[in-house]
């Protein structure tokens, strides 16, 4: 356990930053501003999305269960928070994307992205109060490679250091461990076999509230059954074209169950041991083990067929898990805390940019 921790896992309040976490989230917005900056000059275009910057929007339906069905009332009771309180079918837009801040190939290796956003002004708005849309980011990876905003922080600077060797070098010592775990969790999860995007599972990889009381963990489950062609790995829009191709050509469309992992601290072991919400919560590189906290399909996320969104249209959607959630499904842990305010900045720069080109 000791290792873990020399690396950025942290095991209690105590190992924390929150004294300085207000100053480090104001370092990762300027240098996130700085890394989306650097991407467009690269690559000679105009600035586009900090991070994801490739992808494809699509119009979905999110089909809300009754969570009642076949489960002992205490498990319904815990699963039946926020939207999931009432069954209702729901207009969405998804993204699928790759998660690089740079314009690449599809078959470049890379963690694959799903984000989508639920309206909920239609199909039983009642049961979700105040809240008129509810947003979701996924990734095709369990965990974050990133512990926390001190990782964050540190592995940022590297990124954006003119020379990234000097950049790590620099760093205190165990800012450097922090930033060779991450580089190296990121490179483990961006060589996964490369798949459709369609057949893809996709986890939230953060916590959020669900509930008053509760704590959840989100995942969209592919049928197995999802059609697709196999991919030609000479285009590099492949997995994009060959989403696109799907919604226009398949008669039946693929869908993903919805899938809420609720955290159990009794059950859930790291290294063998059991530990405090707060751990949980607030190591975003730590799996919660899915033998020992299950994921409970609670909806049903459905591709609409022909339904591509022009590039106008997807150049104007963006998705805030912090902006567009009901009190009873805020984010939570360090990491959630760090990026609402970098991706709020990131949206506007990219806004203003498209202002100033217009």
């Amino acid at each position: 356990m000791m290792l873990t921790r020399w690396f950025g896992v942290t095991e209690t309040n105590a190992d924390r930053h929150r004294a300085t976490e207000e100053s480090d989230i104001q370092k990762i917005v300027e240098k996130s501003l700085l890394m989306q900056t650097n991407a467009a000059t690269m690559q000679h275009r105009p600035l586009c999305r900090g991070t994801h910057a490739s992808g494809v929007c699509v119009r979905a339906e999110f089909e809300i269960f009754d969570v009642a069905a076949g489960r002992d009332s205490a498990l319904a009771s815990r699963l039946a928070k926020g939207i999931f309180a009432k069954p209702g079918i729901y207009p969405a837009v998804a993204r699928f994307a790759n998660a690089d801040a740079n314009v690449n190939s599809d078959f470049k290796p890379d963690v694959r992205s799903l984000s989508f956003s639920v309206d909920l002004t239609r199909g039983g708005a009642a049961a979700v109060g105040s809240c008129s849309r509810q947003d979701f980011s996924m990734q095709n990876a369990t965990t974050l490679p990133i512990n926390d905003s001190p990782a964050f922080l540190a592995t940022i600077k590297v990124l954006t250091a003119t020379n990234p060797v000097t950049g790590l070098w620099s760093l205190p010592f165990m800012d450097k461990l922090r930033v060779v775990r991450t580089l190296a969790l990121a490179e483990l999860q961006a060589r996964q076999a490369i798949k459709p995007y369609q057949q893809l599972r996709y986890w939230s990889t953060v916590p959020f509230r669900h509930g008053p009381d509760d704590v959840a963990k989100f995942s969209a489950i592919p049928c197995p059954d999802n059609p697709a062609h196999p991919l030609r790995k000479n285009n590099p829009r492949g997995l994009q074209d060959e989403l696109v191709r799907h919604l226009n050509e398949d008669s039946r469309m693929s869908w993903f169950d919805f899938g809420v992992q609720l955290l159990d601290i009794r059950r859930m072991t790291y290294w063998g041991k059991t530990h405090s919400a707060d751990f949980w919560i607030e190591n975003a590189s730590v799996e919660w083990d899915e033998a020992q906290a299950p994921f409970h399909v609670v909806a049903r996320l459905t591709l609409v067929g022909n339904s591509r969104l022009s590039t106008e249209a997807s150049d104007a959607i963006y998705f805030d898990v912090t902006g567009n959630a009901s009190p009873d499904s805020t984010p939570l842990g360090s990491i959630n805390r760090a990026r609402c305010p970098a991706e709020v900045a990131s949206r506007k720069a990219r806004a203003s940019a498209a202002c100033h080109k217009v």
